[in-house]
C-alpha cells in the first residue's frame, strides 16, 4: 500500500519546520501496541505520516519470528523519531536518547540526532516529570540533539521546557493511551499563546490521549502545529481505516484553523434578512 498523497493542493504546501527538518504531514504516528508489524506498516502507510516514532528500548527486541521493527519502516523516506518512553529519570532518558542516535546513525536515517523526550513521573499516570524533563532537555541540547519534549498542559511548565532549549514542546491532550482527547482546551490554548509569543513559528505538537478523529480536529482547530498519536490507531478495531480517518481529521482541523471560525454568540443570528420577505398565501 502506498502512502496517501495530500488531497488538497494547499495542504501539500502547508509545511512547518522543526530546526533543520521540514515537515509536510502534521500527523506523527507511533509504532507501538499493534497486533503485529504487518498491521503496523499498513496503518502507517494509510496515515500518510512522514514522521514515525519508535521506542528505543523496544528496538533491542525482535518479534517471535525474529523480525526487527525497523525492517518494516522505510528508513530512506520516513523520518524516524526515537523516543525515550519508559524512562523515569533524566539520566535514564539521556542514555536511551544516546542509544537511539547511535542506532539511527548506523542505519543512515535522517532522524538521527533528534529525540522525543519523555521523562515520566510514575507508572500509574504516565504524566511527565517537569523537573526531570528540563534537566534532560538541557543536557541533550548540549549533546547536539534536537529535542521534542513531552510536557503536561501546564503553560508555565511548557515555557520552562522551551527555555531549556527544546526545539518543540509537546503538551499532552490527556494521559497517554487514555483516549480522552483534549481535556483542557484552555490550557492547550495558553500553551500555544505563551510558546509562540515571541516566535509564531515555534512548533507546538499536541501529544497523547487522542482517541477519535474529532480529537485530532479539535487539537488542530486550537492552532497546534501537529498531533502525535499511537494508541488511537493501534487499538482501533480497524487500525488502517482509523489511520485514514485521523489523516482526514488533521487536514480538516488545520484548514478550519486557517479559515478562522465565526465568533460564538449568546443568541441566534439569522442567515437571511427579515426585511423584504414576500408573503405567500396558498390559493391566491
Amino acid at each position: 500500500m502506498q502512502r496517501i498523497p495530500p488531497r488538497i493542493v494547499g495542504m501539500s504546501q502547508d509545511v512547518f519546520r522543526i530546526k533543520n527538518y521540514e515537515i509536510h504531514n502534521r500527523l506523527f504516528v507511533g509504532t507501538g501496541k499493534y497486533a503485529n508489524y504487518d498491521v503496523m506498516k499498513q496503518a502507517l502507510d494509510a496515515s500518510g505520516c512522514q514522521v514515525v516514532t519508535v521506542a528505543v528500548r523496544r528496538e533491542r527486541l525482535v518479534d517471535k519470528e525474529g523480525r526487527s521493527l525497523l525492517d518494516f519502516l522505510d528508513l530512506g523516506k520516513d523520518i524516524i523519531l526515537p523516543n525515550t518512553a519508559g524512562c523515569f529519570s533524566a539520566d535514564d532518558a539521556i542514555r536511551v536518547a544516546l542509544l537511539g542516535r547511535d542506532l539511527l546513525e548506523k542505519q543512515g536515517n535522517k532522524g538521527a540526532g533528534w529525540v522525543k523526550l519523555e521523562v515520566l513521573g510514575d507508572k500509574k499516570t504516565l504524566l511527565p516529570d517537569p523537573v526531570g524533563t528540563i534537566e534532560a532537555t538541557k543536557e541533550l541540547v548540549k549533546e547536539g540533539f534536537t529535542v521534542l519534549a513531552y510536557s503536561s498542559d501546564d503553560p508555565r511548565a511548557a515555557v520552562r521546557i522551551k527555555e531549556a532549549g527544546a526545539a518543540s514542546v509537546m503538551p499532552a491532550g490527556s494521559p497517554i493511551g487514555s483516549g480522552q482527547g483534549v481535556l483542557n482546551p484552555l490550557n492547550i490554548s495558553l500553551c500555544l499563546e505563551l510558546l509562540k509569543e515571541n516566535d509564531p513559528t515555534y512548533p507546538v505538537i499536541v501529544d497523547a490521549g487522542v482517541g477519535t478523529p474529532s480529537d485530532v480536529t479539535h487539537a488542530m482547530e486550537l492552532g497546534a502545529d501537529g498531533v502525535l498519536l499511537n494508541t488511537g490507531i493501534a487499538h482501533a478495531k480497524d487500525p488502517v481505516k482509523m489511520a485514514i480517518a485521523m489523516n482526514h481529521a488533521l487536514e480538516a482541523g488545520r484548514l478550519g484553523y486557517q479559515a478562522g471560525r465565526i465568533p460564538k454568540k449568546r443568541y441566534a443570528t439569522a442567515s437571511s434578512p427579515f426585511e423584504g420577505v414576500i408573503s405567500y398565501i396558498p390559493g391566491e
